[in-house]
């Protein structure tokens, strides 16, 4: 028999920027959908490396750092510290979660950066810049800020627009102010280094319309970008915390963060193991970002041009751009305590796999979504435990109850259609699921996983075993061998999304090894578990989410750590 080839998938979630602590709109807009896909992808068994970190070059570390007084590598540290501590709490399995400030990255972005110089795509010019007088600075964009000339909103950067996702320049950001001294800047020129992007209109084009994979939303902005019009982009910055760039007459700048981040890729990849090459420069290698709406230009433009310009790495396979979370009916914000914040979560008590799969149904893949307490409490006690949830203890229960833990597998010939129906719907499900998994359809394919309980509890109900039992108990075993083996599919497609849970289901079977064992999924619709065998002790997985302790929750969560208090000392 002919060895299954293992694909070689390389897995990111966008870097999140170092000055500020993340809110649940940062893990279901990157992270969460990313460590669900890359858990798929070791369950069929695929070399997966998912790799993360966070972003501590550029003008954000280091206008918070400024701000709170502190040095900006002793804020780095505690902000990173910070950071890992969250997304380990939301057992995020990342490979390596790093740092853009280690040494391996600057060289490597370096290094990335020359030989797209080698290759003619890099050039000198000149640039209007914001020069504040006041603070005898030039300011870099995220040191200013100003009215959106695309949208209005009042506190875009002097770069971006975080709501509408529009890339902004001196002369597109209307009532600009310095952030550090809130004075009008002036606009000088200055000499700095350039991207030519505008020589790779064509290759984006051809590779965004040959790329099967990537969302049509994503594709329909990028393409929007290249019918504008590309045009060279500056790559370096007047800052001192940064990427240097290695060019004689630039000692004194650094690589714009936004040339320089995603190379991230490339050396976290290096940093985390000796098989890097294996995901990016071979021919089978397959690459998927996830990533936030305000990314999509730079990781569906910017970063494959920069591929290109330099010629030795694989183009990205998949660009899953997502929309934006927002909180019952507003935008999350910490000034005026309107969200849930991450670093508070562990003192609620909630149990991770219920929040995580509540979550999931607000992936925003195609369009904005809403947290909302209510549709919290509905989807987590109807959804997940009343659905998921109860069909797994009610056939678990009944077996070790009724049953003294023993089910028999029956043989085809004593199957009814009902019992057929259930294992053609077994099939069909997980293959449903599957294909919706490998196109990081992650909301959809969850839906399916609830549906698939759902079949699960009809099929209890039709099959009434509380009366079987008093008729025939031998039968009542093969019935619920069937209802058991459909607990053993659930653990395993569920597993990414509940990983906590799924295992306490897979110990509650009584099955040897983990649920998580790669290529466990290639047998996630067969009849497995053996032919006769005792199941362990059930449990209650999930406790119902009660009015009194979600107004709890809705308290500790809203009420943010502000970040000077991380280093006030002690």
């Amino acid at each position: 028999m002919k060895e299954k080839i293992k694909k070689k998938i390389l897995v990111t979630a966008a870097l999140p920027y170092i000055n500020n602590l993340p809110h649940l709109g940062h893990i279901v807009g990157s992270h969460l959908p990313a460590d669900i896909f890359a858990r798929y992808q070791r369950l069929k068994g695929n070399e997966v490396l998912f790799i993360g970190g966070s972003d501590e070059n550029g003008t954000p570390s280091e206008v918070v750092a400024e701000s709170i007084g502190v040095p900006i590598e002793k804020f780095c540290d505690k902000l990173h510290e910070e950071h890992k501590k969250i997304y380990d709490w939301f057992n995020i399995s990342y490979d390596l979660f790093s740092r853009t400030s280690k040494k391996i990255h600057h060289a490597t972005a370096q290094e990335f950066f020359l030989d797209i110089l080698k290759n003619k795509y890099i050039e000198e010019g000149e640039v209007e810049m914001y020069y504040c007088p006041f603070d005898r600075r030039f300011l870099p964009e995220r040191y200013v800020e100003g009215t959106c000339a695309n949208c209005g909103y009042e506190n875009a950067y002097g770069d971006q627009c975080e709501k509408c996702a529009s890339i902004l320049d001196v002369n597109t950001l209307k009532n600009a102010h310095c952030k550090i001294c809130g004075k009008v800047p002036e606009i000088k020129t200055a000499k700095h280094l350039f991207f030519r992007l505008d020589k790779f209109s064509a290759k984006l084009n051809d590779w965004l319309k040959n790329n099967e994979k990537i969302r049509s939303q994503v594709k329909d902005l990028a393409f929007g970008w290249i019918k504008e019009g590309l045009k060279k982009r500056c790559i370096t910055r007047d800052l001192k915390h940064g990427v240097k760039v290695p060019l004689k007459g630039y000692e004194d700048k650094v690589l714009y963060v936004w040339f320089e981040a995603p190379i991230s890729y490339i050396s976290f990849a290096k940093e985390a193991t000796e098989k890097w090459r294996d995901f990016w420069q071979k021919k089978d290698g397959e690459i998927y970002h996830f990533l936030g709406k305000d990314n999509i230009p730079f990781h569906a433009v910017f970063w494959p041009a920069m591929l290109m310009a330099n010629g030795k790495f694989n183009l990205p396979t998949n660009v899953v751009g997502l929309q934006y979370l927002n909180y019952e009916g507003q935008k999350f914000s910490k000034s005026k305590k309107l969200g849930i914040f991450c670093e508070q979560l562990p003192k609620t008590g909630i149990n991770v796999d219920l929040l995580r799969g509540y979550l999931t149904y607000l992936i925003p893949e195609t369009s904005d979504t809403e947290f909302k307490w209510k549709d919290f409490q509905l989807r987590a006690n109807n959804g997940i435990i009343g659905n998921y949830a109860n069909f797994v203890n009610r056939t678990l229960s009944f077996v070790y109850n009724k049953l003294e833990g023993n089910i028999k597998k029956p043989k085809d010939s004593e199957l009814s259609s009902l019992d057929k129906n259930l294992i053609n719907t077994i099939k069909e499900k997980t293959q449903v699921i599957e294909n919706y998994l490998e196109k990081a359809e992650i909301r959809k394919a969850f839906s399916e996983i609830i549906a698939l309980s759902n079949e699960g509890n009809k099929y209890i109900d039709y099959s009434a075993p509380w009366k079987l039992v008093n008729e025939d108990k031998e039968k009542a075993r093969k019935v619920l061998y069937l209802c058991t083996n459909l607990c053993r599919t659930l653990a395993i497609v569920s597993n990414p999304y509940l990983p906590e849970t799924s295992q306490k289901i897979w110990k509650q079977l009584n099955l040897n090894g983990k649920v998580d064992e790669p290529e466990i999924w290639n047998s996630v619709a067969d009849l497995a578990i053996p032919s006769s065998h005792k199941i362990g002790k059930p449990s209650i997985l999930f406790e119902r989410l009660t009015e009194s302790y979600l107004d709890d929750f809705k308290n500790i969560v809203s009420n943010v750590k502000d970040l000077k208090s991380y280093f006030k000392k002690v």
